[in-house]
């Protein structure tokens, strides 16, 4: 081992003598790199290897050419890179296939090394690393088409690239990205062509030594991807991702054409095929010149497209009755009216367009339960009261079982300052199941506080621990004390405390919210503190290493304490933690003894 280390490190002195010699290191620099070189071949060639010495080392490499760079920019000198970074990336590349060989599973490995060869333009390497790759690698669609995009984008080889895509479908015949993918690579090969063909004939070149095929010309290498792709691959959205590929490429008229129709014909009961061809009344806008254009007429244009656009959605919603459809179709109408626009008069519309649509999906009962929220929300923006009231009782005679409906109605009758509040609160609680209704209580006892007297809301929240599931239950406990402190001080929340502290489940907040209380208090009592404590210790004890902690502390700490308690707490605090906490305890209560807690 020693003497292939002193052999490696014997490979490296022409360079670094090299780079003393044209003046871009010093001696002493040159020392320094031999010395961190030695340690970094020692780590790899040990029999335990470790990844992460491979990665230092070829980490220390790359900062080298980085640091070799800056000095050749600095001073000037740009001669010797063979002897000097050609060595040096030689040595990348060969720590890189070690590591890779070793770690073959690692694909970001593997991706480290195709960055590091596209950095340094090591073009006939890179080919090499993702050969080996892909052989490795054949499941990684992802893979695969980088490297095509890497032979047609930078080797400028459309046949390498196209190669490359045949080869990962034979792997992975029914995988939409890759002949995404592969249909974009054959339009940007026919449109560089086209360029190419274009340029000669302006200069009146000949063209006979040059093999411009009119199929390739024409996009027809895509459009027998594309046939062959739709019939493995079925779904709507694929059918829309090849279209927006073709219409960034302005000679696939025809491809397009033909693209769409068959999205009409096989796709004709599909919500996102009918959005597409609605939204694409928004593109064919008018074909006159832009210039002597009055704004009142780009206002008039805007419309008349806005129109042809809901004049499908409205063939839509009639050959698809679904709700998925006349969802497409509110989200247009919303996303048109939440755009900005100078002109009252379009907004106007965009807006009654928008409510029209959401009454006309409500009586057709499709309108899905999620957007009754942004209809009353609308309405209520355009200070339409009445009607948002009767949609949010609408909403929750459909959805009566919803407590997400029903809290929604509530907070337009609170909104608005409605008298039937409290009426609808009750008709709410006896339509949903007590398991759920927590958001419910927490609303009526909110509004309550700021509305009702404190007996009634008293009142409100005993009433809601009994209505609740035990689970949730603990949610109001703690919002009843903390309401009892803020409404009637220190003697009340003692006695909410004390009529609650047998009624379980707890939460462990509420406990420190009750300790927190005593200790905010001029006379704050230890007695009451242990009393807290014991309480909470008793629920959980066993699962909570801070809380022994805490009562070590306040017993150390509290001018009533008994410091002599502190022993005993430890001693039952290690009998009856459990698991990790145990090992918590022990080491929190180290740094305790030690004064550094």
């Amino acid at each position: 081992m020693a003497e292939r280390i002193e052999q490696r490190l014997e490979d490296r002195v022409p360079e670094l003598e090299q780079l003393e010699r044209v003046g871009l290191f010093t001696r002493e620099e040159i020392r320094a790199v031999l010395k961190k070189a030695t340690a970094l071949e020692y780590k790899i060639q040990r029999r335990a290897l470790r990844k992460e010495d491979f990665i230092s080392y070829i980490q220390y490499e790359i900062n080298l050419l980085e640091l070799i760079k800056k000095r050749r920019a600095r001073t000037g000198y740009s001669f010797k890179k063979d002897e000097i970074e050609s060595s040096i990336m030689h040595r990348v590349h060969s720590l890189f296939k070690r590591a890779t060989g070793k770690w073959k599973e690692d694909v970001q490995l593997w991706l480290s090394h195709v960055a590091f060869c596209k950095q340094w333009n090591a073009k006939h390497q890179l080919s090499k690393v993702f050969s080996t790759m892909l052989a490795i690698h054949p499941n990684k669609p992802a893979l695969w088409i980088m490297a095509a995009k890497w032979e047609m984008e930078t080797r400028l080889s459309s046949e390498s690239a196209r190669h490359l895509f045949l080869r990962a479908l034979r792997f992975h015949p029914e995988c939409p990205k890759l002949y995404q993918e592969y249909f974009r690579m054959e339009l940007m090969n026919a449109e560089k062509q086209r360029k190419e063909k274009k340029e000669f004939e302006q200069a009146k070149m000949d063209l006979g030594e040059f093999n411009y095929s009119e199929e390739i010309l024409n996009g027809e290498m895509a459009r027998i991807i594309y046939r062959d792709a739709a019939q493995k691959i079925k779904g709507v959205e694929f059918h829309l991702a090849i279209l927006s590929i073709a219409k960034l490429f302005n000679f696939t008229q025809d491809l397009q054409k033909e693209i769409l129709e068959s999205l009409q014909t096989e796709y004709a009961d599909n919500p996102l095929m009918w959005d597409y061809m609605a939204r694409r009344e928004l593109e064919l806008g008018s074909l006159k010149s832009a210039e002597h254009t009055t704004k009142q007429m780009k206002v008039s244009e805007m419309t008349q497209r806005e129109e042809r656009c809901c004049a499908v959605f409205e063939e839509a919603v009639t050959a698809v009755p679904t709700e998925d459809m006349w969802k497409c179709y509110i989200t247009f109408c919303l996303e048109r009216c939440n755009r900005k626009t100078n002109s009252e008069e379009l907004k106007q519309k965009r807006l009654e367009r928008t409510l029209n649509v959401f009454s006309n999906a409500h009586d057709s009962s499709l309108l899905p339960e999620a957007l009754y929220k942004q209809w009353l929300q609308l309405l209520l923006e355009s200070s339409l009261f009445e009607k948002a009231t009767e949609v949010a009782e609408a909403a929750t005679k459909r959805f009566s079982l919803s407590v997400e409906i029903w809290q929604m109605r509530l907070q337009v009758l609170i909104q608005l300052k409605s008298d039937n509040v409290t009426q609808c609160f009750e008709e709410a609680l006896k339509r949903v199941k007590s398991k759920g209704a927590l958001p419910l209580w927490i609303l009526w006892v909110e509004w309550s506080e700021g509305t009702n007297s404190k007996e009634d809301t008293e009142a409100l929240y005993q009433r809601s621990l009994h209505a609740t599931a035990p689970a949730e239950s603990v949610t109001m406990k703690e919002k009843y004390l903390d309401w009892a402190y803020r409404n009637g001080g220190y003697k009340k929340v003692r006695r909410v405390f004390t009529s609650l502290h047998e009624n379980r489940p707890f939460s462990l907040d509420f406990f420190r919210k009750m300790i927190q209380i005593e200790k905010e208090q001029e006379s704050c009592k230890m007695l009451n503190l242990r009393e807290y404590y014991e309480r909470a210790l008793r629920e959980f004890g066993s699962t909570d290493s801070d809380l022994w902690l805490d009562y070590i502390k306040e017993e150390l700490s509290h001018p009533q304490g008994k410091p002599e308690n502190s022993g005993n707490i430890h001693w039952r605090a290690m009998k009856v933690l459990q698991g990790d906490q145990v090992e918590d305890f022990i080491s929190k209560y180290t740094l305790l003894q030690t004064g550094h807690l």
